[in-house]
């Protein structure tokens, strides 16, 4: 168990953390999520140790570890620039921790080797400068050089923003895979929405040094705690007052005075029990195959609504369809 308890940090004038209250589990996958400047960096490098709180506790374990050298406290890093030893080979890299723990070669050899091979890097990598290696390869080794000295907390701060998105995407479910099968708790720093939603057991969603919501990427998603949140996770619809004053002429009890917001795959083109419909002209859309999102005018607003293709014939620019939606799928705030 970690424990962020009162937390504070300042940096002369300038405080990054009033008050941070956080707890993540063993063997969870906890994500730091926000936007640039949130703080949520500032937190990970509290609990390594790369600075101290000027107030509060970290506690792992049930031990308060601010006092605790960086490298006695069994904390793995990942940098978004992968900090390696560019004229080292690969071996070298891996091996480097190890030897400043002074373990025999023997050991070294075998740890070496049984991490590679979980990371999937081959033989002939092992032998090859790290500086002669992609973007990905290098991720891989920077991932099993922390791995190796077996951890109890990994932290990884970007460590796939360097990459082009199909590499990113691969990589990722090969970093969740790894994650469980290992069990190391994990704590990710991301500014990537749907990076965290698909990595996270929990995520926590900073803003402006705090925390607006701490939950499972479902709650996180679905049921949003605050208008930041909602706006800030995934692509969402904001609905007007003129939208909001028809439905309620069609049924729905929604406050007209509150910010209103609904996913876009909560809309549907087919009626169900309990949804209203709106009558809208499709303004465009993009086709990508999967789906297909619509841009449609209802009410003097645009709203979006993303479709699965299920081999039925696309909407057309300035077609007139219906809309239907649940009043219950809309957060207000």
């Amino acid at each position: 168990m970690i424990e962020f308890k009162n937390v504070e940090i300042k940096y002369g004038n300038f405080t990054a953390f009033e008050n941070l209250n956080l707890q993540v589990g063993d063997g969870e996958f906890f994500t730091f999520l926000g936007p640039s400047g949130c703080g949520k960096t500032t937190a990970l490098r509290a609990l390594v140790g790369f600075l101290t709180p000027t107030g509060g506790e970290i506690i792992v374990d049930g031990k308060n570890i601010l006092q605790v050298p960086v490298e006695k406290r069994g904390i793995g890093m990942v940098f978004q620039s992968y900090a390696l030893f560019p004229t080292m080979t690969v071996y070298e890299n891996l091996a480097f921790g190890l030897k400043v723990k002074k373990m025999s070669q023997a050991e070294i050899d075998k740890k070496v080797r049984e991490v590679a091979k979980i990371i999937a890097i081959k033989d002939e990598q092992l032998v090859r400068n790290v500086s002669e290696l992609s973007g990905g390869q290098q991720q891989r080794v920077a991932l099993a050089r922390a791995i190796v000295l077996e951890p109890k907390i990994l932290c990884l701060d970007e460590p796939l923003s360097n990459l082009d998105a199909k590499l990113r995407i691969s990589l990722r479910s090969e970093l969740k895979r790894l994650q469980k099968n290992l069990g190391i708790t994990t704590l990710y720093v991301t500014h990537d929405q749907e990076e965290a939603l698909m990595l996270s057991d929990k995520i926590a969603v900073f803003n402006n040094g705090s925390v607006e919501q701490v939950g499972t990427p479902q709650e996180i998603y679905n049921h949003s705690n605050t208008e930041f949140v909602c706006d800030f996770i995934g692509d969402i619809n904001k609905l007007g007052a003129t939208v909001i004053a028809q439905l309620n002429r069609e049924g729905a009890s929604l406050d007209e005075k509150r910010h209103a917001y609904i996913r876009l795959e909560l809309i549907h083109f087919d009626p169900a029990p309990g949804y209203l419909k709106l009558t809208g002209e499709v303004m465009d859309f993009d086709y990508n195959g999967l789906t297909t999102k619509y841009r449609v005018k209802t009410c003097g607003e645009v709203i979006r609504v993303i479709k699965v293709n299920d081999g039925r014939p696309i909407y057309q620019t300035g077609e007139q369809i219906e809309m239907f939606l649940n009043p219950a799928d809309i957060m207000q705030f």
